[in-house]
């Protein structure tokens, strides 16, 4: 499990590149929207759907607060859990208690998690056949091990910066892919630094969360 839910932070959403995108935009000011969106973006929950390549689904609910915390409650029979504290992201399995953790920049969630990022410097707009439908692809070019995250935003009244995250697909170096579904967004709701703490299962065996 482990091993599985790893390859979600270290790999879209179903966006056809090959069809040319509607011209109402052009690459920078569609990044310009995305990097205003993720620095307005102060916090978030969502339901999220996660699948593999294989097929296997997860679900449960996602929360963020920038910058750099993140918290993917998997449902109870997963007995997993993804913690990103503003400086490392952390996975625990708490059915073999087991903890994995490396710091958020080595991550493609980075991009996310990092709102003053210049996505200029490492984003690559993908075409979409919806011109309210914004893709971009972030891989740093210097340390492709790092993998590629591509993004997934819908213009949205009231959202923050006028745009929705919808989800991601994140690339590992070793072509493991993983898809993140979100609904039920919601922004700018109250939450507590103490939800991004986490207990070490190698601590108490029972691996309470």
């Amino acid at each position: 499990m482990l091993k599985y839910a790893a390859a979600l932070i270290a790999a879209p959403l179903a966006v056809t590149a090959s069809i040319p995108a509607t011209a109402q935009q052009s690459p920078s000011a569609s990044l310009n929207a995305i990097s205003t969106h993720l620095r307005a973006m102060t916090t978030m929950t969502a339901n999220f759907s996660q699948t593999d390549r294989s097929g296997q689904l997860l679900t449960g609910q996602l929360i963020i607060k920038q910058p750099g915390r993140i918290r993917f409650q998997y449902q109870k029979e997963a007995n997993l859990l993804i913690v990103g504290d503003g400086k490392a992201l952390t996975l625990i399995d708490y059915e073999v208690n087991q903890v994995q953790r490396w710091p958020i920049k080595n991550s493609p969630l980075g991009a996310l998690l990092n709102p003053e990022r210049d996505l200029s410097q490492y984003g690559r707009l993908i075409p979409t056949r919806n011109p309210d439908v914004l893709s971009v692809e972030v891989q740093d070019p210097k340390r492709p091990e790092y993998g590629i995250i591509t993004m997934v935003f819908t213009k949205t009244a009231g959202a923050p910066g006028g745009l929705r995250l919808d989800g991601w697909v994140s690339l590992d170096s070793k072509n493991n892919r993983t898809s993140i579904r979100l609904t039920d967004q919601k922004f700018g709701v109250p939450v507590a630094n103490s939800r991004f703490n986490w207990t070490d299962p190698r601590r108490n065996r029972r691996g309470r969360r």
